[in-house]
This record gives structure tokens, sequence and C-alpha cells, in this order.
């Protein structure tokens, strides 16, 4: 019988995640080094790490995730307009995507939308957030903890 995930197992995995329309968000399938990280310790989404147990390693497997399970639905309070002056740098085009740091040394990252001579809308909200989510995973091995 082959060993499959349990909480608590720290695992070596490949991940892809992506809408049904083709915006992809990550793909570490590519990597040479695969993802570790340990079951229950809240390292991704709760309802992605979900889907990691029970599954058997060198399986290939894809789970559909609606908005609400991964990263939510569009936020439009998300989305800023910012003077161009706020930017480190200016040059930069429309579907940039930018990490800005927070007052407190936190950085978040966000998408310019729109540009006009003086100002940059950004999208502060995931890229994924408000679609259906392809979680596409194969976990490549259960390490010792």
């Amino acid at each position: 019988m082959t060993r499959t995930a349990l909480w608590g197992d720290r695992i070596a995995l490949h991940y892809r995640l992506f809408s049904d329309d083709g915006v992809e968000a990550i793909n570490t399938f590519d990597d040479e080094e695969p993802v570790i990280l340990t079951l229950g310790n809240g390292e991704i989404e709760p309802n992605m790490e979900s889907c990691l147990i029970d599954l058997e390693v060198g399986r290939r497997y894809t789970f559909k995730l609606e908005a609400e399970q991964a990263f939510g639905l569009h936020n439009p309070e998300m989305v800023m307009e910012l003077p161009l002056d706020a930017f480190a740098d200016d040059e930069f085009e429309v579907g940039s995507l930018i990490e800005f740091t927070l007052p407190e040394g936190d950085t978040l990252p966000g998408q310019i939308i729109a540009k006009t001579s003086t100002h940059a809308t950004v999208d502060f909200n995931h890229p994924l957030s408000g679609c259906l989510v392809n979680f596409e995973v194969m976990i490549i091995e259960i390490l010792e903890s």
C-alpha cells in the first residue's frame, strides 16, 4: 500500500494555480527544487492544504476551488489610484506586478491595471481573486521530520 500524506507530515511537492481562462499565478513544476511544507502549519491557504491530505506520492491531482475557497471574491476597495510620485520607479507598464512596502515593513504585491501621465491604478487583490481556481499538485516525497 502506498503511503499518503497526513496532517503533520513534512512534504516536498510541486503545484500550479491557474484560472479556467488561463491566468496562471504560480507553477513550480518547471522548478528543479520542489516546495517543502509541513501539513497543518498553515503555510498555504487552508482549503488547498486540506486537498493534500491522503494524496499518494508521485501522482498528479487537480482540484477546482470556488473563489471563496481560494483567494476570495474580488474586492473593489483594494483597487486604488496612486500618484506616480508614490512609485520608486515610474518605468512600468500596464500589467506589471509591483511589490509595495507597507509602513510596518511588510510587502504587498499590486498589479498596474491603468496608467495616466500622473497616476496609476493598482489592483491589490490576488490575481486569482473572484475566479474558480485550479489547484494542480503532485507530492514528490514525504520527508523525515
